[in-house]
């Protein structure tokens, strides 16, 4: 009896869901907070910028490196905890350091704190099936993927209602607050199992990219990642342009994440069937499509393009967790999550920053490169032959036959 009291009590996938929707929330409020908090203490467009780039940007550096302690660790829920109360507490010390600190040194906490953003991502998809049979995967990788998509619509609101009443600092504190929820859970997930053979293919972080099935899901899902980034840049212009005013631009990121929770859920039911190869390349087709017709349509049909680009977005996701599953050995799953999460991260951020640049000479020509870039993804599954799961489970083997 003792020892049932003692031993600690292990997150069901429900559970393990509810954390990662916090800790995601906590991110996607981080950053437009930051933005406000910096913006409000510095005075300038650019330096609130440069601060959001900061967090952003170091994603590509601690996704590997993270991913790797992961695999390693005999308990990576305490990793992963660990990794989420650096976060927290690295916001905290942004925004002490914000007006009373050289702008150089809050900058510097803020490269620190954004080493741990792929962790709020990738690191809590990595361990789901620790928690649930291989047969429960599919609709999990559903369920996983929504959490982004609420986190997606919730964190901005979460972060301009609390500046709005409270002021800038406390939506930064909100975004800490959300992280550190998701702490507990972390800290209860089970122990690592040892792995039952060798692990051919180890030899660092990227070496999980040799393997072609995640190289192509890789360079897709970052290539319209970085379109999205494009995209987001367009945002306030876009809002002047369609919608009168380019405040209300927002609003375009909310119809896209609202698309995409909607379209995740359904095809969180449905898209079993649907190879996971042929949901990434035809999203990635759609997507140029919808930012095309953003960069020459009227106000309807912008408002229309980002409802398609995000209807397209959601099911990319479970469909790239499902690629990653199949195609990933046990030991190694840390290390592509976090790495593909990284790369995705800084993959918006480069691309925000390159069309922020064409953009103030011309929108449509921003948006056409966004579309460009997005059909250029798409190409990895132009012609693509089925490969055999590396897993080893049975389930997995019959899901790499079907793709």
């Amino acid at each position: 009896m003792r020892g049932l009291l003692a031993k600690p009590l292990r997150p069901s996938p429900a559970g393990h869901l509810a954390g990662a929707l916090a800790a995601r929330t906590g991110d996607e409020t981080a950053g437009p907070a930051l933005a406000l908090a910096g913006f409000a203490a510095v005075g300038s467009t650019s330096g609130a910028a440069a601060l959001l780039a900061c967090v952003t940007v170091a994603a590509a550096v601690g996704g590997p490196v993270l991913g790797a302690l992961l695999d390693r660790a005999r308990r990576p829920g305490r990793l992963l905890a660990g990794a989420l109360a650096l976060y927290a507490t690295g916001l905290g010390a942004v925004l002490l350091g914000l007006g009373r600190l050289p702008f150089g040194v809050t900058a510097l906490f803020a490269v620190v704190t954004g080493l741990m953003g792929p962790v709020l991502s990738g690191g809590w998809t990595a361990q789901l099936p620790a928690l649930a049979a291989a047969g429960r995967m599919p609709r999990l990788h559903g369920l996983d993927a929504l959490t982004f998509s609420v986190a997606a619509l919730a964190g901005p609101a979460l972060a301009g209602g609390a500046a709005l009443l409270f002021g800038a600092p406390a939506a930064v504190v909100l975004a800490a607050a959300l992280v550190a929820a998701a702490v507990p859970v972390a800290l209860a997930l089970p122990a690592a199992r040892p792995p039952a053979g060798g692990d051919p293919g180890s030899g660092g972080p990227w070496a999980v990219f040799r393997r072609r099935p995640l190289l192509r899901a890789t360079v897709t899902s970052v290539g319209c990642a970085a379109a999205q980034g494009m995209a987001a840049a367009c945002v306030p212009a876009l809002g002047a342009r369609a919608l009168g005013a380019p405040g209300r631009g927002a609003l375009l990121l909310t119809v896209a994440a609202a698309a995409a929770l909607a379209a995740t859920a359904l095809h969180a039911r449905l898209g079993r069937a649907v190879p996971p190869g042929r949901v990434l390349g035809f999203g990635a087709l759609v997507q140029a499509g919808a930012w095309a017709v953003a960069g020459t349509g009227g106000p309807a049909a912008t408002v229309v393009a980002f409802a398609v680009a995000g209807a397209a977005e959601g099911p990319q996701l479970t469909a790239l967790f499902a690629v990653r599953h199949a195609e990933t050995p046990p030991r190694l799953r840390g290390r592509v999550f976090t790495t593909g999460a990284g790369l995705k991260i800084t993959g918006f951020a480069v691309g925000a920053a390159v069309a922020g640049a064409v953009a103030s000479r011309s929108l449509p020509a921003a948006l056409f490169l966004a579309a460009t870039v997005c059909a250029a993804s798409a190409l990895p599954y132009a012609a693509r032959r089925s490969r055999p799961s590396v897993t080893g489970t049975p389930g997995s083997r019959r899901t790499a036959r079907r793709r």
